[in-house]
């Protein structure tokens, strides 16, 4: 191996990342291979998971792309078995992927006018998705004698909001499916912690949010920056190494201190409605 670095803290590991042709995936999935990790690139959309898998192979990591629908039980089934045969063990599992797409996620707004399937087919992915990976990756990190498991998250799964409650609802049952894993697997040496991330300034968010959007999130934050796609990949790969061996169960916040803190839009219109009392 000739990457960036090589002999790093996860070399002779085997890493999965899922949703991992783009954003904080694609970052993840890079920064395993610079660090030493045999990456396995599992995205839906088959040309990205190339892509990303052809870069990391082009910098001199090794790099398999595996096209999976995480909420399809043979598919992520046969990105296991991919992986196994390919490098011979599954170390790492980062639950990346979700369901960000427009059709669905636009749709996700009033709940009043909320569509079931709207409903369903987040949990169907966001939730589902993450524990049919789960449920498949355990059995081969057992054979290896331990693993680590990423999921990610969502700040909104842990705070309300106006809208997308469906999202937001799939993405805390994600966070009680970590504690669970933790529990039922520790004493086999396979940790799981989550990461909630806030805004991430990835392509797709660059392009989706208007100046007005972006303004609005900065006064929420108490840091003057938001997250960026290797933001998020350093706390997964620190998650996912020794040196937070004794770390399972936990949900870390990765959202530049938006949630850490009252929201200072709702707490101005609430000072607002008390002057106006008599």
């Amino acid at each position: 191996m000739t990457g960036r670095f090589s002999g790093g803290r996860f070399r002779d590991r085997v890493a999965v990342v899922t949703g991992a042709g783009g954003g904080a995936g694609r970052a993840t999935a890079q920064r395993f291979a610079d660090e030493g990790a045999a990456v396995v690139v599992a995205d839906i959309r088959t040309s990205a998971a190339e892509e990303v898998a052809a870069a990391i192979r082009d910098g001199g990591g090794q790099a398999e792309a595996v096209t999976t629908d995480i909420a399809d039980e043979a598919s992520v089934a046969g990105l296991v078995q991919t992986t196994v045969a390919r490098f011979g063990r599954l170390d790492i599992l980062d639950n990346n992927a979700a369901l960000l797409v427009p059709e669905i996620h636009d749709r996700d707004r009033s709940l009043e006018d909320l569509d079931l399937e709207v409903w369903e087919r987040s949990f169907a992915v966001n939730t589902a998705g993450t524990m049919l990976c789960c449920k498949h990756a355990i059995p081969a990190m057992r054979r290896g004698g331990g693993g680590a498991i990423v999921n990610i998250t969502s700040a909104s799964a842990l705070i309300g909001d106006a809208v997308r409650s469906a999202y937001g609802s799939s993405k805390a049952a994600v966070v009680s499916l970590t504690r669970y894993v933790a529990t039922m697997y520790g004493h086999e040496g396979i940790r799981c912690n989550a990461i909630a991330p806030g805004l991430i300034m990835s392509d797709t968010s660059r392009a989706a949010l208007s100046e007005e959007q972006l303004k609005a999130m900065a006064a929420e934050r108490v840091l003057p920056w938001a997250a960026e796609p290797e933001d998020i990949a350093a706390a997964v790969a620190w998650l996912a190494s020794d040196e937070a061996r004794c770390i399972t169960g936990q949900t870390i916040v990765v959202d530049s201190g938006t949630t850490a803190h009252r929201p200072m839009h709702a707490m101005r219109a609430w000072e607002a409605a008390w002057r106006e009392q008599p």
